[in-house]
């Protein structure tokens, strides 16, 4: 494929103004932040002004994913308990759940199973701060609806290619596209100012022994995104199992007995976030 097909296309991806989901609130809030004098009051006042986004946020803070199910009475106790980086990838998921509902049916679902195995993977792992390691999960699919949305005409021949190919949805997006959902989420984490160890975890999930900076989070991610589609929860583009790289399992010190313990957990978990839409 021609290289100035692939920029042209990355451009048109880039071009995500023209998508209608990141809420303002979200730039205010991150200027406040990098402001050295502000307090969390101050950042959750701002967040809270957007009503329909902090019944949002609060409804999934208090999914079992974050580990604090029905304990988070307010915006200012969730940044207090979870962090800036954790409620920003939770703003900036709960605003393209609609068009993942619209454009890729279950897509929402697989998201949010990815989310509960990746920071069900990081306590097994005893990682710190397994609720970042739920945001990864959660945005690692990102870049499958940017496309969808910005390069409408091509998700069919995607699709296309799945079926009659029995390919992974990656590999028809290299074939289609010429470049994969983990380049896009790598252009939408530096585009969108996403932390550096969440971006990692979004670039790298499908090749984990590659992560240079943050392997743990890649690792986590590609064993959460396997254990969702083991169970079948919700639908990531296509039917194939991901091939569980052992490099992960090894970098975690995960042994094949965790695996199964941690499966047992996620089988009662997946029926508890069930109803986690926003609908």
């Amino acid at each position: 494929m021609a290289e100035d097909l692939r920029t042209e296309r990355k451009g048109l991806i880039l071009a995500v103004k023209d998508l209608p989901t990141l809420p303002k609130v979200l730039d205010e809030v991150a200027r406040l932040v990098e402001r050295s004098d502000s307090s969390t009051e101050e950042v959750a006042k701002l967040i809270s002004m957007d009503q329909v986004l902090s019944a949002k946020v609060l409804k999934m803070v208090n999914s079992p994913i974050y580990g604090f199910p029905g304990r988070i009475s307010s915006i200012q106790h969730a940044l207090v308990l979870l962090g800036f980086n954790v409620l920003r990838g939770i703003i900036v998921s709960t605003s393209v759940f609609e068009i993942m509902s619209e454009n890729m049916v279950g897509l929402w679902e697989h998201s949010l199973g990815v989310a509960l195995a990746s920071s069900t993977v990081a306590r097994a792992a005893g990682l710190r701060d397994p609720e970042e390691y739920s945001v990864a999960g959660l945005l690692h699919d990102l870049g499958k609806v940017v496309a969808t949305v910005q390069l409408p005409e091509l998700k069919g021949e995607i699709e296309q290619a799945v079926k009659t190919k029995d390919l992974m949805y990656i590999e028809a997006e290299k074939e289609v596209l010429g470049f994969g959902h983990d380049r896009i989420n790598a252009w939408l984490a530096d585009h969108w100012k996403l932390p550096p160890n969440i971006k990692e975890g979004l670039s790298y999930h499908h090749k984990p022994h590659l992560a240079q900076l943050y392997p743990d989070m890649a690792c986590a991610v590609h064993i959460g995104d396997f254990m969702a589609r083991v169970f079948e929860y919700g639908f990531g583009g296509d039917d194939n199992a991901t091939y569980l790289r052992p490099e992960a399992l090894k970098r975690l010190k995960l042994k094949p007995a965790d695996v199964e313990r941690i499966l047992d957990h996620l089988c009662e978990q997946f029926l508890e976030i069930a109803d986690l839409s926003f609908s």
